[in-house]
């Protein structure tokens, strides 16, 4: 006899909605008072302890764009592939489930840096590359012998271990 199978919005959901050991309770006061502003990157993180306002499982820890600010909740936009196509999807979800995104730090941070060295580029009139580069392979070395031993290579025999 088999169990009834389960297809309720919370199925398959014990792990991803439960917190953490030691990390139980209610959210700081902070959660509530976080600055969201329209146009900000935040990522749904559901959280367990606040049942109401909660995002489905499937946009459980994914990033979004704020396009509307209500009094407790925050509409978002995200991105849900369907079918080989991807759909923008808009939610509300209540101001506990959603944390401010750090995906745009690191671009931001590129932006700047940039801005920078132009101007500097533009002070001392030397040509500046402003594009990322991939990492390069290493350098070539040769090894050292250890002490004054000489190195002595060894012929392997084939099939040696199945005599």
């Amino acid at each position: 006899y088999n169990m009834p199978h389960s297809f309720g919005t919370r199925a398959r959901t014990r792990d991803m909605f439960s917190k953490k050991f030691k990390q139980h309770g209610l959210p700081h006061l902070s959660q509530y008072l976080m600055n969201v502003k329209v146009g900000d990157y935040v990522d749904i993180f559901a959280n367990p302890s606040i049942h109401k306002g909660m995002p489905y499982k499937h946009y459980h820890g994914r990033t979004g764009i704020v396009f509307n600010l209500t009094k407790t909740s925050v509409g978002i936009r995200v991105n849900k592939p369907v079918n080989g196509r991807i759909i923008e999807k808009r939610i509300h979800v209540r101001i506990e489930h959603v944390r401010k995104s750090k995906c745009q730090k690191e671009i931001l941070a590129r932006k700047v840096s940039n801005e920078e060295a132009k101007a500097n580029a533009m002070k001392t009139g030397v040509k500046v590359n402003l594009k990322r580069t991939p990492l390069l392979p290493k350098a070539g070395y040769f090894l050292q012998s250890p002490g004054e031993t000489e190195i002595t290579t060894i012929q392997t025999t084939p099939f040696s271990d199945l005599l």
